[in-house]
């Protein structure tokens, strides 16, 4: 069988499955996009992020690690961590400071979950990378610089 018709079909057939799984109600695009936060995604500005997340005054804490590189060969995928032993953690936010629209994630753990976070961000020039903890109602964070030789935001 061809290839090319093969990966058509699969494709095809997945896209089928989805569109019967929200017409049966299984699947609902707009409760997934609810819990998005539009204006702290938007915000052009540390500050603005963060008080689009809802964060005033947070408190630098030594229970949060930031494991990133501390030169970034491509700043179009920047490898980063963040672990806290910070008990009843609630959300994990990341920030690249100097990026157009600084805030790059935006994680919510659920109760029990173990404080953690790994993904790649892209950023578009040297800067400090933030993290967020938000804990037992209170808010902490903690930063790591980290260089970037080749910008990955139209850089």
């Amino acid at each position: 069988m061809n290839a090319l018709r093969r990966n058509v079909l699969k494709s095809a057939a997945g896209a089928g499955a989805v569109a019967v799984a929200v017409a049966a109600g299984l699947l609902k695009p707009t409760q997934a996009m609810a819990a998005w936060n539009k204006s702290a995604f938007e915000a052009k500005s540390v500050a603005d992020a963060m008080n689009g997340l809802g964060v005033t005054s947070p408190a630098d804490s030594k229970d949060i690690t930031i494991k990133a590189p501390d030169i970034a060969e491509n700043g179009a995928v920047v490898p980063v961590e963040v672990s806290t032993s910070i008990a009843g953690t609630t959300r994990i936010a990341i920030i690249a400071e100097k990026n157009g629209t600084p805030l790059v994630g935006n994680f919510n753990l659920p109760s029990g979950t173990e404080g953690f976070i790994s993904t790649r961000i892209k950023m578009g020039q040297t800067s400090l990378v933030r993290a967020v903890v938000t804990a037992g109602g209170k808010t902490y964070t903690t930063a790591k610089e980290v260089k970037v030789t080749i910008g990955g935001c139209g850089g």
